[in-house]
C-alpha cells in the first residue's frame, strides 16, 4: 500500500467543514479592506526566494524543496507567497496602475521541516500585501485585518507582538555592535545561534532555546540604534493601533526570519498551541520589490497559517453539518428506481441538496443510508408512488409523512422543506 508523505496530510470530508469556515471569513474580511484576490504558482526559479528571502536565512539554505527542470533550470515549490506576489506585481507592471495594489491569497506552502503538530511541510497560509503606500496608516490596516480575521474566528489567547527593524542603514549600524556581543558569549550559545553570528546575527535574539535566550538578555537593543525617522514611523503606527483599539505589546526580540523586512513587524502568538504559538505574522517590506527588479516600492503584508487556525478553532464556530436539512431521494423499485433519480437531478436543479444511494434497492435500506448521512426528509418514491405520480416526503425526525406531486416537484416541496428546516434551503 502506497501511503502518503511525511509531513504532508489528507483534509478528509469531516475536516473541511472546519477550513471552510477559515477561508471564506478571511476572503470576506480581505475583500472588506480592499483586497483583491491574487493566485501565484506553486513553483518558480529558485533565485526568486534566494534574492527574497535571503541566501542565509533557514528557510534558502535547510527548508527549500527545490529541483532541476528539464532544461536544468532550479525551481522551488514557494515555502512563502509574498516573493511570488512581488513577482507577479514587477512583471504585470502593476505599479503603473493608479490605484492602490492590494492582494490576498490562500494555499499550500512548501517547506522541508520536521514535522509536528502545526508544522507541517505541505502547509496553507492567507496572506495579504499592499502595494504603494509609505505611510503607518498602511501597516495599521493590514495588522487590523490580521486582528479582526483571528478575532471574528474566536481564536483564544491571542497577543499581538510588535518591533521596529528600522532602516537598512540602522541594521548596518546596529550589526557589529551585536556581533561583538555575540562573539563575547559565544559559548553560551547552541550551534545554530553560533553559526547565525556571521551570517544572520539578528536571528539570534529570536532564537527560542532557553540557555540563547538568557545569554542574550543583555545584549545591545536595536532600538538604540534607529534614526528618528524610524522611530517616528514607527509611533505613527503605535498611536493608529491606539485609535482603532487593538492591544499589543512591544517585544524587542521580534527580528523575523526573512531578510526583506524594515520598520514595522509583528507577529501574533496563542498560548493555546504549545510550543508553536505563532498563528500570523508580517511586516514592511520597503526594498523587496526594488531587490526583484522593480520601481521602488514601498509594501507591507502578512501571511496567517491555516492549520494553526483550524487547531485553534471553537468546535462550536462551525455551523452544524448540512446533512440535516438535505433531502434524501429513496428511489426503489423498476418504476420507483427511474423516478426518484429524475426527482433528484430537479431538486438539485433548483438548487435543493439532494441525495441517494444507489446502491440501495430496498426502502428499509435507503432509510438507513439517509439517517446514516444526517438527512432530514427523505422523498420516498417506490413503484405505487410512480404509478399514482406523487411521492411520500417524510421528516426523519417526527416521522411524519406527506404526499407531493412529482409533477412540479420543486415547487410543491419548496415550502415544506424551508418551513421545517430553516437554513437548508438555499440557491
Amino acid at each position: 500500500m502506497i501511503k502518503g508523505i511525511k509531513g504532508v496530510k489528507d483534509l478528509l470530508p469531516e475536516e473541511t467543514p472546519r477550513w471552510r469556515l477559515i477561508e471564506e471569513t478571511a476572503r470576506r474580511w480581505a475583500i472588506a479592506y480592499g483586497f483583491q484576490e491574487i493566485r501565484i504558482p506553486i513553483f518558480e526559479v529558485t533565485a526568486l526566494f534566494a534574492r527574497s528571502i535571503g541566501a542565509s536565512t533557514d528557510i534558502v539554505e535547510k527548508e527549500m524543496y527545490t529541483f532541476p527542470d528539464r532544461d536544468g533550470t532550479s525551481l522551488t515549490l514557494r515555502p512563502e507567497g509574498t516573493a511570488g506576489t512581488v513577482r507577479a506585481y514587477v512583471e504585470h507592471n502593476r505599479a503603473a496602475e493608479p490605484v492602490p495594489q492590494k492582494y490576498f491569497y490562500l494555499g499550500p506552502m512548501f517547506r522541508h521541516e520536521r514535522p509536528q503538530a502545526g508544522r507541517l511541510r505541505q502547509f496553507h497560509q492567507f496572506g495579504v500585501e499592499s502595494f504603494g503606500t509609505a505611510d503607518p496608516r498602511a501597516d495599521v490596516e493590514v495588522i487590523a485585518l490580521l486582528w479582526r480575521l483571528l478575532s471574528d474566528l474566536s481564536l483564544p489567547a491571542l497577543t499581538l507582538e510588535i518591533n521596529n527593524l528600522g532602516y537598512t542603514a540602522d541594521r548596518e549600524a546596529y550589526r557589529p555592535l551585536l556581533v561583538a556581543y555575540l562573539k563575547r558569549h559565544e559559548e553560551k550559545l547552541c550551534a545554530n545561534c553560533r553559526r547565525r553570528i556571521e551570517t544572520n546575527p539578528l536571528r539570534v535574539l529570536d532564537c527560542k532555546v532557553p540557555e540563547c535566550r538568557a545569554a542574550t538578555e543583555s545584549a545591545p537593543r536595536l532600538s538604540d540604534s534607529l534614526s528618528d525617522n524610524a522611530q517616528g514611523y514607527f509611533a505613527g503606527v503605535l498611536a493608529g493601533l491606539d485609535a482603532v483599539g487593538i492591544p499589543y505589546q512591544l517585544n524587542h526580540r521580534l527580528v523575523r526570519g526573512l531578510d526583506y523586512y524594515c520598520l514595522t513587524t509583528f507577529e501574533v502568538t496563542t498560548t493555546s498551541l504549545g510550543a508553536q504559538n505563532a498563528v500570523g505574522a508580517g511586516g514592511r517590506y520597503d526594498g523587496l520589490v526594488e531587490t526583484l527588479g522593480g520601481p521602488p516600492t514601498p509594501a507591507v503584508g502578512f501571511a496567517v497559517g491555516l492549520e494553526r487556525m483550524v487547531m485553534m478553532l471553537p468546535d462550536g464556530a462551525v455551523p452544524p453539518h448540512p446533512g440535516r436539512h438535505t433531502v434524501y431521494v429513496a428511489g426503489f423499485g423498476e418504476q420507483g428506481s427511474p423516478a426518484g433519480f429524475s426527482a433528484l437531478e430537479e431538486l438539485r436543479r433548483g438548487g435543493l441538496r439532494a441525495l441517494s444511494d444507489f446502491r440501495s434497492s430496498t426502502l428499509k435500506a435507503h432509510l438507513r443510508q439517509a439517517d446514516r448521512l444526517g438527512c432530514r426528509f427523505a422523498l420516498i418514491i417506490g413503484d405505487d408512488e410512480a404509478a399514482k405520480g406523487v411521492g411520500l416526503l417524510r421528516n426523519m425526525e417526527t416521522k411524519v409523512q406527506t404526499d407531493v406531486p412529482l409533477a412540479g416537484l420543486f415547487s410543491a416541496l419548496k415550502p415544506l422543506v424551508s418551513s421545517s428546516s430553516g437554513p437548508g434551503f438555499s440557491h
